[in-house]
């Protein structure tokens, strides 16, 4: 296997998740590269020094310039918060280096077509952390749609519901509350947590063109966590939109970090001529099926056990009936990435399909703010 260098730039939630996916990759997958975790960059220097410690990577910095402008360096890993992602990007691309990026790809359409615009310009490998696409059970889910078994698709619904900005005493802004920031991050549950559930959508049903939608802002001012003032919250906190795709089914989302007692449920249901399936993040590991065209006596939803060797992915782990986890989506993700670049071939999500989301994105937020329906242009 070739070596291929990364520099990761962000050592934070997302930043473990993928530092362990190039760890881990090698072990599993027969690849035409085997990653090297050169440079980790994050803003404190203790704080860097210690993540390179304990996951591996050769050195560290606190200016990502210098990830960008080491010679050494393959992939550019992105897993800042969302302000940082267009600047970053572009410079990467510039310098020629392949990109991987977190979600969402920026703080609004404008600002990611800039990107696709940079990446395609520099002919460079370029995918967006849209991570639940390669759960096996949701990747079995395309491949059933893809052959046809669910028939004409009639709905696709889905939720992602969290509970932990409920308090009022829950700051916005800094390291650990930067998502309540819309500064920093764009927007809120929109493009935090719905940007999953539209990506998703997007990859199994096809373009949406038409939104309508409705968000909350329920706590209207926090301090923020850096200065210690009381400032406006400019995020939406829960968001509830319904659509139109280009197939002709309809789409109902709701996304909120304002239901007690969920802390990441992520559900879909796609019902269409003949069949339905069904997925629930809380038990990832199965895929609900419902066929009309079983016998009458037998007829009814089964519950698949995404293990088998037959299986998305999981050939590459272990024996039946043992499944895998959230953590394993990222290392497929770096194993799609990799076999695609040795293939010349893109990898999807790329930044020109993460724009496609981001469009959606950016109609919801409108049409919430103008209550009314927005057509999605292409």
């Amino acid at each position: 296997m070739k070596p291929l260098n990364v520099g990761m730039i962000g050592y934070g939630f997302m930043g473990r998740t993928h530092s362990n996916a190039y760890s881990k990759v090698s072990h599993f997958f027969d690849l035409p590269y085997k990653p090297a975790l050169r440079v980790i960059c994050g803003l404190v220097e203790e704080q860097a020094k210690a993540f390179a410690e304990k996951w591996g990577f050769q050195s560290h910095t606190t200016d990502w310039r210098k990830v960008i402008e080491d010679e050494n360096v393959d992939i550019v890993d992105i897993c800042v918060p969302n302000n940082m992602h267009a600047e970053i990007a572009i410079a990467a691309a510039k310098a020629g280096k392949a990109i991987i990026c977190e979600k969402p790809l920026a703080m609004n359409a404008a600002q990611a077509q800039e990107m696709v615009d940079a990446v395609e310009a520099a002919g460079v490998a370029n995918l967006v952390s849209f991570n639940y696409r390669r759960v096996p059970a949701v990747t079995l889910a395309k491949q059933l749609i893809d052959e046809g078994r669910l028939g004409k698709i009639f709905h696709y619904r889905a939720n992602f519901l969290q509970d932990w900005t409920i308090s009022a005493e829950v700051p916005q802004g800094g390291d650990g509350t930067w998502r309540l920031d819309a500064s920093v991050a764009g927007s809120g549950v929109t493009g935090d947590l719905l940007a999953h559930c539209i990506d998703t959508a997007l990859w199994h049903n096809g373009p949406i063109s038409s939104v309508n939608a409705m968000t909350e802002t329920f706590i209207k001012q926090r301090l923020h966590a850096e200065t210690g003032q009381a400032q406006k919250v400019s995020i939406d906190d829960a968001c509830t939109f319904f659509c139109r795709f280009d197939n002709g089914s309809l789409g109902n989302f709701e996304s909120t970090r304002y239901a007690r007692g969920h802390k990441a449920l992520y559900t879909f249901e796609i019902n269409g001529e003949h069949a339905s399936i069904r997925w629930d993040l809380h038990d990832l590991g199965r895929l609900e099926y419902f066929e009309h065209r079983d016998e009458g006596r037998v007829r009814g939803w089964r519950s698949i056990h995404v293990t088998d060797g037959d299986h998305p992915y999981m050939n590459k782990w272990w024996v039946p009936g043992l499944q895998i986890g959230y953590e394993h989506s990222f290392v497929h993700q770096v194993a799609d990435f990799l076999t695609a670049m040795d293939a010349g071939k893109p990898c999807s999500p790329t930044f020109a399909e993460a724009l496609e989301t981001q469009k959606v994105c950016d109609a919801v937020l409108q049409s919430a703010a103008e209550k009314r329906w927005i057509e999605i242009g292409s």
